[in-house]
């Protein structure tokens, strides 16, 4: 039912055969009701958006960046915005000392949004979103002795048994926040860093545990006193960014981030000569071209056969 401004009572039915559907057409429904008479607000497909993905991580992303992005686009609607827009948006942003890969992100999320609109039939078409330019890859590799201080720098012992596993299982730093012990095979030594078998699963491979991680892993569990591999005081471990930070300083190093590690682990097994299909395996890479393309350079054998070919 619904109470038009003149207080009638209208009757609308539903096309959808499952509760789920139903929920999303009444939403839809709603959302063309309230709209103003120009039409749909970025505002208001961003806020639907967010419900739409409530309990998952862009929720809170979305949060957090609409604090910017909806003060400037928020009352428009979807076809008022123009790369002029865009452009002020981004320049507004750099001017506060946002660098671009924040302003990509937040534009990112706007794009996002209104891209949702239009398969959520909310609106026919979404605008060109125009961001600043996709910075070149950062490349921080750890040579072996940048490692070896990084490792005795970290005080902590969660910041170090983190670093561990970085480095021994190239998983990210977010996965291996939420690994827990059931995922932790000793017996047969292997961790599994997906959650599940749905889903996240981006880099989340099953990989298997190295006597140097072996003797880490058997001390952390016999202290252990929550499920998650990595804790502190008994509890989950946010962040280890002030820990890693501070490691990462008092052990003289140029400055890395916890991905980093992810990235050296990648070359280390490249120079060891292990296959790329194998180093895929083990980063979670679906596509073999990705790793190669990142990590060939590295290998023993790159370019060698190309070489011998031009002997004189």
């Amino acid at each position: 039912m619904w109470n038009d401004d003149d207080g009638t009572r209208r009757r609308y039915r539903l096309e959808a055969h499952t509760q789920k559907d139903a929920e999303r057409e009444a939403r839809d429904l709603i959302l063309r009701q309230t709209a103003p008479p120009s039409g749909v607000t970025v505002a208001q497909i961003w806020q639907t958006y967010q419900a739409e993905v409530e309990g998952r991580r862009q929720a809170a992303k979305l949060a957090q960046v609409g604090k910017n992005v909806l003060p400037v686009f928020g009352h428009l609607n979807p076809d008022q915005i123009t790369v002029d827009d865009c452009r002020r948006f981004i320049s507004a942003r750099r001017a506060v000392g946002r660098k671009d890969a924040t302003i990509r992100t937040e534009l990112g999320c706007l794009r996002t949004a209104l891209s949702w609109g239009v398969k959520a039939r909310v609106i026919r078409s979404a605008p060109r979103i125009e961001m600043p330019r996709t910075p070149p890859p950062r490349e921080r590799y750890l040579d072996r002795h940048e490692v070896a201080r990084l490792l005795a720098a970290a005080g902590d012992p969660h910041v170090r048994l983190a670093v561990l596993l970085m480095l021994t299982t190239a998983g990210r730093i977010g996965a291996l926040l939420e690994l827990t012990w059931d995922r932790v095979d000793l017996d047969r030594r292997l961790i599994k860093l997906a959650t599940n078998d749905i889903g996240p699963r981006k880099g989340r491979a099953t990989v298997p545990i190295n006597d140097t991680l072996m003797a880490a892993l058997q001390t952390a569990e016999e202290t252990s006193v929550s499920r998650f591999v990595i804790e502190w005081g008994g509890r989950k471990v946010g962040s280890i960014k002030t820990g890693f930070n501070a490691a990462v300083k008092r052990a003289g190093i140029d400055h890395c981030t916890p991905h980093d590690l992810r990235r050296t682990a990648g070359r280390f097994m490249a120079e060891a000569g292990v296959p790329m299909e194998e180093i895929a395996q083990y980063l979670g890479h679906t596509n073999p071209a990705i790793t190669r393309s990142t990590y060939a350079r590295f290998s023993p054998e790159y370019l060698r056969s190309a070489a011998s070919a031009l002997e004189m």
